[in-house]
């Protein structure tokens, strides 16, 4: 089966806004540490970097990534437009967040047929979404995402799989978030 990983980043001097409150870590540094992370942790699979701005596309291009830029308004505009756009080259995405603390293990685990959803570590978050492509699926990334990606995987009839217990939950949104790091 042909299939991708999708990392969406935004600029780095931009991202993690609610970890930018009330720290005076070097947010930028750190976002860039975390995608870098995630994107060679991805590999060898093939990884689609999705950004705004073309010094992302650089950083990702890099690293051995493809980069598309993306015009999307926000996150759920842009993961929608790159599967439907990546569905005659792949027959299967795997939408992973930028800012994963453990991503080791994304470019050679085995998903499970149908859709398979990663939890944040609070249970509300999606932070890793495989998926087939050509589905009609609907992107619902914020709060309670888990919850309304579950909702679209029944609406669309497709046997899905909710994994709450991976590294993979562990995603760098707030200070309490690098706790034990």
């Amino acid at each position: 089966m042909t299939e991708a990983i999708i990392v969406p980043l935004k600029r780095f001097d931009l991202a993690k806004e609610r970890l930018r409150n009330g720290t005076d870590l070097n947010v930028a540094a750190l976002a860039e540490e975390l995608a870098r992370n995630v994107i060679l942790h991805s590999q060898p699979r093939h990884v689609i970097v999705l950004s705004e701005h073309p010094d992302v596309s650089r950083f990702a291009t890099s690293l051995g990534a493809e980069a598309w830029i993306s015009e999307a308004a926000n996150l759920n505009d842009a993961v929608q437009h790159a599967y439907e756009g990546l569905g005659d080259r792949f027959e299967r995405l795997i939408i992973v967040h930028g800012d994963l603390r453990y991503p080791e293990g994304l470019g050679d685990f085995v998903p499970e047929y149908g859709i398979t959803l990663v939890s944040d570590h609070h249970g509300e978050g999606t932070n890793v979404l495989v998926l087939p492509t050509g589905l009609g699926f609907h992107f619902a990334y914020g709060p309670g995402s888990l919850a309304l990606h579950v909702q679209e995987a029944e609406r669309l009839r497709v046997d899905y799989r909710v994994v709450t217990d991976s590294p993979w939950r562990f995603d760098v949104d707030e200070p309490s978030d690098l706790d034990g790091a």
